[in-house]
Order: structure tokens, then sequence, then C-alpha cells
């Protein structure tokens, strides 16, 4: 619960930090701009990679089989979508490597072992 705090401290100090550096070596239009361009484009991928997403999970279940991989990479692309929809540039770059399938694999492999950690520690129980 800590780290959330921090990060809900840091994150966005850094965001602004980054976004007056921006705006003094680019200018305040174009900035403005490139958060305008990186939220259109940012609704656009993430709608495009989970269309894609539902289509694979229906495609596992469909064939029997658990759709776990399309799972995580729903996780991923939810995330990264909410990334890159808000204001700034140190979020937007994260959400496209999260929103990117060949990027997505190290996130997933992340997501993967935090929610084997929780399992394993009780934190997490699955109904079956």
């Amino acid at each position: 619960m800590r780290y959330l705090f921090l990060l809900i401290i840091i994150i966005p100090a850094a965001e602004i930090g980054f976004l007056m550096y921006s705006g003094k070596l680019i200018g305040i239009l174009p900035t403005i701009l490139l958060i305008i361009l990186s939220g259109i484009v940012g609704s656009y991928l993430a709608k495009k990679e989970g269309l894609e997403t539902i289509r694979k999970a229906q495609e596992q279940m469909s064939y029997g089989e658990m759709p776990g991989d399309a799972i995580l990479d729903g996780i991923c692309v939810l995330i990264g979508g909410t990334l890159l929809l808000s204001p700034g540039f140190i979020t937007d770059f994260v959400g496209l490597f999260l929103l990117i399938p060949y990027t997505r694999i190290f996130f997933k492999k992340l997501i993967a072992r935090g929610l084997t950690k929780w399992m394993n520690k009780g934190r997490i129980t699955i109904i079956r």
C-alpha cells in the first residue's frame, strides 16, 4: 500500500516536471498537441488490441481451453490504454509498451509472477 502511495505522488510530479521541460524545449503548443495526439493514438490502439484480445479469448474458449494468456493480454491492454489516456509522456511511454504485443510479453511475465506469489501466500483465492 505504501508503494502505491509513493507512486501516486512520484509519477504525477515526474510528469509535471517532464511536461514543463518539454514545454520549454519545444514550446507549449507542440507539447499540448503531442499530449492530444497520444490520447487519440492510445484510444485507437487500446480498442484494436482489446478487440483482438477478446477474439483470442473466445477462440480459446471455443476449443475448451482456459484463456489464461488472453486474460493477461486483457489486463495489459486495460492498464496500457488507461495510461495512454492520462496526460503525460512517461505514462504514455509505459502505456505504449503495454499495448504493443511484442513488448507486452515482459509485462505479462511480471503479472503472472505477481499473481502466482499472491496465490502462494494465500492473498488470492480461486474458487472453481
